[in-house]
């Protein structure tokens, strides 16, 4: 028999409690703002992040050597499951103090939310599909159709790329092949956001060598030093000079911070800030093509970049994607103001708001995930998109596991449906062949309500192999066993929100 002591592990899962009740009543006022069907889910999210915000590995190690259920997997209905151990300890819980927010309750919530943002399914139990659409689909009924009947949900609009001609034509096929297919497609068009992207202004090279394509990318090696600027005035002609082109970007920069260009492959810091000019120096090069090329994405994890997430241009779509979408995204979302600003300009446009899917890609957006999701929550139906390409460059590759894994927790404590996004098959998608890596991603894909494909030359043959993923690894979901570490977006939001004394 164990030499565990029952009392003392009851008082442990009592603190736990306490303080669940504790942040709940500290967040009194956020949760007064939510809209009045997310009033559980909120409650739910803060009594999980109070949780999470404790190092509880011993007392989940010790439930389990005792024989009884653990925490783990309860992320949707936590102080439910909490009381559920303590009544089996011997408490006895006033009733009406039994948590409303149960297995069964909160399985029906999400259910709706789901069903809501993504509409019906073929098979139930298996996450949604997303297709980006390329360009071509504009003069391809057939495509579409074809998606369709392979098992397409939704229809991803990328407002980065063509325009409103394009676009229409888009959506007429869609309309046209689901009245022939009898089949339901949501509508998801993207917002474009900030693209901070290079633009090459000067090589380096004496002007009388410059070829004509030349400043379509510049030669580098490791330790080279590179200027990010907006023009070329004050350099020598020796300097290159890269302009990230958003405006206010290099004014938010400060010494040591990180720069990265094209997914990460050139890694560069600021070793100097002078007069609206930036001094990188290139500390790593992870390709044999060593070279910066044109309208390559540049990313700044360490840098508060003082720039809108709702450009001028995004302003301009919102009128068409109010009128035509289901589903809108958000892109660049850093802190829950972003939200309110979208929100308010939806607002301006009319009575037809599309559900609000908030796109989590920048460190700044994972720190802050609790409070954008509370802000979220001020709608009913909203939804997360793991954006994890910009991402896993914000974080650094070798995080990416651990984040999109805590996200896909905190999220679904707060019933929020997630999309899992970027890379999905990537290879099988381009190639006709997967790797062995993407199919084991792709089964771990099944923990989200959506799964996103980007686009591609085998995209028929992606959604028919992923769909086969998703049956077997659907049925081995709960399977795994999770011991409670402390996560830092939990304990960073609990430190700002609890009295000290506490």
């Amino acid at each position: 028999m164990s030499g565990i002591n029952l009392n003392v592990l009851n008082q442990q899962l009592a603190k736990l409690e306490s303080l669940m009740l504790t942040i709940e009543k500290e967040n009194k006022n956020k949760i007064q703002h939510v809209h009045n069907t997310q009033i559980i889910s909120a409650k739910n999210l803060l009594h999980y992040l109070a949780l999470r915000s404790q190092d509880i590995r011993e007392i989940q190690n010790e439930l389990h050597e005792v024989g009884l259920s653990s925490l783990a997997s309860a992320e949707s209905h936590i102080r439910s499951k909490l009381q559920a151990i303590r009544q089996r300890l011997g408490t006895k819980i006033n009733e009406k103090n039994i948590e409303k927010c149960t297995f069964e309750s909160s399985g029906a919530l999400r259910e709706e939310k789901n069903r809501f943002l993504f509409g019906p399914k073929d098979i139930d139990a298996l996450p949604s599909i997303m297709v980006t659409f390329d360009s071509s689909f504009a003069d391809s009924y057939t495509t579409i159709k074809n998606l369709l009947l392979n098992g397409m949900n939704i229809a991803r609009i990328n407002c980065a790329h063509d325009d409103e001609t394009i676009w229409i034509k888009m959506l007429d096929n869609i309309k046209k092949a689901c009245q022939k297919t009898e089949k339901t497609c949501k509508v998801y068009m993207d917002l474009a956001g900030p693209k901070i992207r290079t633009k090459i202004i000067q090589t380096g090279h004496k002007k009388d060598k410059l070829k004509n394509n030349e400043k379509d990318k510049v030669n580098i090696e490791e330790g080279q030093i590179i200027w990010l600027a907006y023009n070329k005035e004050g350099f020598n002609k020796k300097d290159i000079v890269i302009s990230p082109e958003e405006e206010n970007v290099i004014s938010s920069l400060k010494k040591g911070d990180r720069v990265y260009i094209d997914d990460g492959i050139i890694k560069g810091e600021v070793i100097n800030i002078n007069n609206n000019k930036a001094e990188v120096k290139i500390t790593r090069i992870s390709s044999e093509k060593k070279c910066i090329k044109n309208q390559k994405g540049m990313n700044f994890p360490d840098s508060d970049l003082n720039i809108p997430s709702l450009t001028s241009y995004d302003i301009a779509c919102l009128p068409f994607i109010c009128n035509h979408a289901d589903l809108v995204g958000y892109s660049f979302v850093r802190k829950s103001s972003d939200l309110e600003l979208l929100k308010t300009k939806i607002a301006e446009i009319g009575d037809k708001i599309p559900a609000l899917i908030i796109k989590i890609e920048t460190s700044e957006s994972v720190r802050n995930l609790p409070d954008i999701l509370l802000e979220g929550m001020k709608n009913e139906h909203f939804g997360v998109m793991i954006a994890r390409g910009d991402l896993a460059v914000e974080i650094g590759f070798e995080r990416m596991g651990e984040i999109q894994e805590e996200i896909l927790w905190i999220c679904e404590a707060a019933h929020v449906p997630v999309i899992w996004a970027t890379q999905v098959l990537e290879s099988l998608n381009k190639s006709g062949l997967a790797t062995r890596s993407e199919i084991t991603d792709a089964g771990h894909a099944a923990l989200a309500e959506c799964i996103m494909i980007n686009k591609g030359s085998h995209t028929i043959k992606v959604i028919q192999s992923l769909i086969n993923i998703l049956k077997r690894s659907t049925q081995h979901r709960f399977k795994k066993r999770f011991i409670f570490r402390p996560l830092n977006i939990a304990k960073d939001f609990i430190a700002g929100n609890i009295p000290h004394e506490i």
